[in-house]
């Protein structure tokens, strides 16, 4: 969906499914689907007819079915049985439906899944999963369920390859077993890359061996509880024991557990900016003196932003882009993260680096006569060449943060645009290849309601404005377009259960952005299907933001200067309950029609939405106070 019918996109009556829910809930919406007569129930023993090279999609499915039906699955059998579940792989490919393509058949007989690779295979798995009842996502045995699923015939195959999620484990570390969690949320909606944001100023997360301070300091800061950003700056006493970081063997484990559900880490390493937990820890990387001072952020503010980009740093975060040292140690760094990491690329991050402190030192001054650099944009695109040339020596492609683009970067430099997409469109053009992460659309860290309900963050992407991404925007060179990604920073997100609510449901909308074509999006739809699986995500235990269903509030004045609060949803199909009393309304209060004066002593509005006699938003108080400041000034 393009721009032009925003408005139109998320308005659309989804009234028309509050009482007739779709057939088939699945996300992201298949390429083609078609019911067929009948329908499949599942017998007490599945036999999985496979051969035994198919095993990681075997496990899968076994445990899967097995944990919450009870029922009894046996694999790789040679004799066809009643109720069987095949799984074939193409002897001769099928040039429709690619690498990541399927077809699956369900007949009340049998269940087949066909595609050309493995990952095909599993992504057949995943439909056929959404296909059954809702309890098949249940962590436990559920009793008296009638198991049974829907004949269709689907064919099925993404738009993009590229279908990632960002998880900062920087700004807060999340444990391994946490960072397994959300490759399981992810690959339920046939995402394949978990790109793991491993370094930052609150923390360096690996392990890099003879580099045993990164990890020893680098890894931890003071634990606080508040607004990050705004904390206080911790004391020389208050102990430094909140972090972590995952020792290479984790890595390895990480990886084999993504890989095993065909999901590829990118590993990044956030520089030249980003660095302080680096420079806490060896302060010769920076340019600046007294960086042996300097300690790992625990939160405070340390930027300026109220210029604009790049930021004023109030402490110099930059590796020394004029420093020898600061490529002998990346070289040891992306020689280590090389070797863990099998994806292709390595993510070097690029962005928001400062530079104010560059523009005072000696040193870096001393490089720009030498280079013949004019300005600082040169001389962190000298940075950059000279890391470009680290990573392609270890035989993986560079990947940077659109900023890269400032400084002169070799084509062979892949480029993630965040700021907008139209910085992706150019350097498509110019054949850098490409990763679309609009901030607009698909920074998950984002608010998705109003600010009232959410934790306060600088801007907003409703649920709606996920739903408009493309991958492959209008003017771009689609042969330069890898695909997608949503971003999860985590300043604001200090546990796997914000993680979680944080993702869900934008990441379906983003899944569906990335997987399904574009002809077979549609707004009033989804918003069906994703209420249906709001219920898969309760039964998985799988925390989710219900912001959806929440009223959106704008205050104005009217002429006299009178204040006036209007109310809005994001799906239609709700009514909206309110108080000025200070009690807590229900459907027998009045409902929203239109503008509303406040009451000239009233101190706080509560509403609640409904969907007939239901409720289905959160009871939400905003303060009179909050809108007169946000009507402006009486």
């Amino acid at each position: 969906m393009g721009s032009g019918n925003a408005n139109s996109s998320v308005t659309d009556s989804s009234a028309a499914f509050s009482n007739r829910p779709p057939e088939f809930a699945i996300i992201p919406e298949p390429v083609s689907l078609m019911k067929t007569s009948g329908s499949y129930i599942l017998p007490d023993n599945v036999l999985i007819l496979a051969s035994a090279d198919m095993k990681q999609v075997v496990d899968y499915l076994q445990e899967k079915i097995s944990v919450s039906t009870g029922k009894f699955i046996s694999a790789y059998g040679n004799t066809p049985a009643a109720g069987m579940i095949k799984l074939i792989l193409n002897s001769k490919a099928n040039p429709a439906i690619g690498n990541e393509g399927y077809q699956l058949s369900v007949t009340p007989a049998v269940i087949t899944i066909r595609a050309n690779k493995m990952s095909g295979l599993f992504y057949g798995v995943q439909t056929l999963l959404q296909l059954f009842p809702k309890e098949i996502e249940s962590t436990e045995l559920v009793k008296d369920i009638d198991w049974k699923i829907p004949c269709v015939e689907i064919t099925d195959y993404p738009r993009v390859a590229w279908r990632g999620l960002m998880f900062d484990v920087a700004r807060h570390f999340f444990t391994k077993q946490e960072v397994k969690q959300y490759i399981d949320g992810m690959v339920r909606y046939k995402y394949n890359i978990l790109h793991l944001h491993l370094t930052d100023d609150e923390g360096w997360r690996i392990e890099i061996k003879g580099l045993p301070k990164l990890t020893e300091v680098g890894a931890w800061n003071v634990k606080k509880t508040g607004e990050f950003g705004y904390f206080s700056t911790p004391g020389p006493d208050e102990p430094r024991t909140y972090g972590g970081f995952y020792t290479q063997d984790d890595i390895r484990e990480l990886v084999k557990y993504a890989k095993d559900r065909f999901v590829d880490i990118l590993p990044e390493i956030d520089v030249p900016g980003h660095s302080l937990a680096v420079i806490a820890s060896y302060p010769e990387l920076s340019c600046t003196p007294g960086a042996e001072n300097y300690r790992v952020r625990s939160g405070e503010k340390i930027m300026d932003w109220s210029h604009g980009a790049p930021p004023i740093a109030m402490v110099d975060n930059t590796l020394c882009p004029a420093s020898e040292k600061v490529y002998s140690f990346l070289d040891t760094v992306i020689t280590q993260v090389a070797a863990l990491f099998p994806f292709e690329y390595i993510h070097m991050g690029g962005d928001e680096a400062p530079e104010n402190f560059w523009q005072k030192s000696d040193a870096v001054k001393a490089l720009m006569q030498r280079e013949k650099l004019t300005d600082m944009h040169q001389v962190q695109g000298y940075f950059e060449k000279r890391v470009l040339q680290i990573v392609e020596s270890k035989g993986k492609k560079f990947m940077g943060w659109d900023e890269i683009l400032n400084g002169d970067i070799p084509t062979s430099a892949a480029i993630m645009s965040w700021r907008s997409s139209n910085f992706g469109i150019d350097a498509s053009r110019e054949k850098h290849e490409v990763v679309m992460t609009p901030q607009t659309n698909v920074y998950l860290d984002l608010m998705q309601g109003d600010p009232v309900t959410e934790p306060k963050v600088y801007n907003t992407v409703l649920l709606g404005k996920a739903y408009e991404f493309d991958p492959i925007p209008a003017g771009a060179d689609p042969k330069y377009i890898k695909g997608g990604q949503a971003n999860l920073w985590t300043e604001q997100v200090y546990n796997i259960r914000q993680a979680e609510y944080m993702t869900w449901p934008r990441g379906f909308a983003i899944a569906e952005d990335l997987w399904s074509p574009k002809e077979k999006k549609n707004w009033t739809n989804f918003i069906g299907k994703m209420e249906l699986h709001f219920k898969r995500l309760e039964q998985a235990e799988i925390k989710y933001a219900p912001s959806v269903y929440d009223p959106m509030f704008k205050a104005s004045r009217a002429a006299d200067r009178q204040l006036m609060v209007e109310l809005t949803t994001q799906i239609d199909g709700l009514d909206i309950y309110y108080s000025f009393d200070n009690s807590f309304p229900d459907r027998f209060y009045p409902k929203y029609t239109d503008k509303l004066a406040v009451p000239k002593d009233a101190s706080q509005m509560r509403v609640i939405t409904y969907r007939g006699k239901n409720p289905i938003g959160r009871m939400i108080t905003i303060s009179v106070d909050e809108l007169n400041r946000r009507a402006g000034k009486r």
